[in-house]
């Protein structure tokens, strides 16, 4: 029998917390990973649950053709994720344990896209949507740079890592 191990499931759009749901049914042991934050209304503001990970969320199968057309068949679920077409790609053990301790301390987290140092960014929300630039880091802080290449001049700004995305 082969040995388990977590893989991260790609679902459809807002069916991370129905996907969840219907594979525990199925008693396939899922981990979603949230986290609340404060959603505002017109006329009202309330603690909502919200993926940490919009589209995925992490299963704990053995890696056979019949516990994976389980997962794949549950409503609203896409994909394994695989680097390699036809085999989905394992999560390390260790990366799903330190996320739980994480989520469990209930300190306020921030998600971090995986950029490293001088990719090209573009800002996703907020007063500088649709600026590119490049990403940097200046006394442990992300910094969104702009380059003005026919002057040789940069302007730069302070950013929080999620919300710039890769171009």
């Amino acid at each position: 029998m082969s040995r388990t191990n977590w893989y991260a499931l790609y679902v459809k759009s807002r069916h991370e917390f129905i996907v969840s749901h219907e594979l525990q049914l199925k008693g396939i042991d899922a981990f979603l990973p949230s986290v609340k934050k404060m959603s505002q209304w017109k006329d009202r503001q309330k603690q909502v649950e919200h993926p940490l990970f919009p589209g995925y969320l992490f299963v704990h199968i053995t890696p056979s053709p019949e516990e994976i057309l389980k997962v794949v068949k549950a409503r609203g679920a896409v994909a394994l994720v695989s680097m390699k077409p036809g085999y989905p790609t394992p999560a390390r053990e260790e990366e799903i344990i330190s996320l739980k301790i994480v989520l469990e301390s209930g300190g306020k987290i921030d998600i971090y896209p995986h950029l490293k140092e001088g990719a090209p960014v573009r800002i996703k929300r907020g007063v500088f949507k649709g600026a590119e630039g490049i990403l940097d880091k200046k006394n442990d802080q992300h910094v969104f740079i702009v380059n003005i290449n026919v002057l040789g001049r940069s302007v730069g700004i302070k950013m929080h890592a999620d919300d710039v995305e890769a171009v």
